[in-house]
């Protein structure tokens, strides 16, 4: 198990109970200028400052109780915004037919970024059409991804 994936256990309830859902979390480890990046939302309606704020609060108390991380750390809790990025394969099928920037941990057809559109979401991989060439992406081999916004 990950640390985000032990920290969103802890959290989940907690934010759930507040109406909202977690959409995902990351750390970046940076010695003492750490960051711990907590991601809510709420479907169909999105969330507010005030949102971010009161469920900062709840986490904080719950990871100062639970202490995951050891060292010091900044907390950030937002919304994911716009350009949001993905943590788990359920959330790419909202997307379809939408911009993608995807990084492979390793090339795929000998790249390994990708802006394009996703085309599909298999039970395993995406599909991503990059200058009219469809790229199969198993989730596995996701580094990073995230929704392009388009104006």
């Amino acid at each position: 198990m990950t640390l985000e994936q032990k920290i969103a256990g802890l959290v989940t309830p907690a934010i759930e109970a507040l109406g909202m859902t977690l959409w995902g979390c990351e750390y970046i480890a940076a010695g003492k200028d750490s960051t711990l990046r907590i991601y809510i939302d709420r479907p169909d309606v999105g969330v507010n400052v005030d949102d971010c704020a009161l469920a900062s609060r709840q986490i904080s108390a719950i990871m100062d109780v639970e202490d995951p991380i050891s060292s010091a750390y900044y907390l950030e809790v937002s919304s994911p915004g716009l350009d949001r990025p993905f943590f788990k394969p359920e959330q790419y099928a909202a997307y379809v037919n939408k911009t993608v920037n995807v990084r492979t941990r390793t090339p795929e057809m000998g790249r390994r970024k990708f802006k394009g559109k996703l085309v599909e979401v298999q039970a395993e991989q995406i599909l991503v059409e990059v200058d009219r060439e469809v790229y199969e992406i198993p989730f596995s081999n996701i580094d990073k991804a995230n929704l392009v916004v388009e104006l």
